[in-house]
């Protein structure tokens, strides 16, 4: 059975957790893990770009000048790519992009990455410190006492509360998440994954539901 570390809130080393086997002894299906991460970039994207084409830009009609005679090159339009002021040659026209998965390949991705996590050691038990106040020092502390100062680090949370995400949005390699909303991108994305022991569970209960 897998197992990670358990860290208390003050980075101190308190044991070891068996590790749910559903979440991270699955099979890793590399290109199942590929179009989650595909289908979650192509997602955030706008699809708004746009240029004009030949077609689409002012001018043409008459022939700027004669086929033969004037020793200028050959020349059948201004609104060629080849002009100033022409039209882009194959310029990118709005589109969805937009791809969808189905629920059941969406959490097979999910729980290969956590596997890939684990079997790489990169997983991790960590209580957060006790934060009455937003505080960055602390959670810096914190990760520099584990052995993670200067790694990517994504940090779930069961349910972020707003000084546990200010404490750690000032860290440029910090992320976090919640247990009901994490993804494959986000978990491949990382170096180490830190859980606490309540989104331990959201995780399993997401999975089983």
């Amino acid at each position: 059975m897998a197992k990670a570390k358990r860290y208390a809130g003050d980075g101190k080393e308190i044991g070891t957790v068996d590790l749910p086997k559903a979440l991270f002894e699955a099979p890793v299906n590399e290109h199942l893990i590929w179009e989650a991460v595909k289908s979650h970039l192509g997602n955030q994207r706008q699809g708004t770009a746009a240029a004009k084409n030949r077609a689409a830009v002012s001018g043409g009609g008459r022939k700027p000048w004669k086929q033969k005679g004037t020793g200028r090159a050959r020349a059948g339009s201004n609104t060629s790519p080849l002009w100033p002021g022409g039209g882009v040659a194959f310029p990118p026209i709005p589109r969805d992009y937009t791809t969808r998965m189905n629920a059941k390949a969406r959490m097979k991705a999910l729980c290969g990455a956590l596997t890939a996590r684990a079997k790489d050691g990169g997983v991790y038990i960590v209580a957060p410190p006790s934060l009455d106040k937003p505080k960055t020092k602390a959670v810096a502390d914190l990760l520099r006492s584990i052995g993670l100062e200067g790694k990517k680090v994504l940090w779930v949370f069961d349910a972020i509360d707003e000084a546990a995400l200010k404490s750690t949005r000032n860290l440029a390699r910090v992320r976090t998440a919640e247990s009901r909303t994490v993804n494959t991108y986000a978990l491949m994305d990382c170096d180490c994954l830190l859980l606490t022991e309540g989104a331990l569970k959201g995780l399993a209960e997401r999975v089983t539901s």
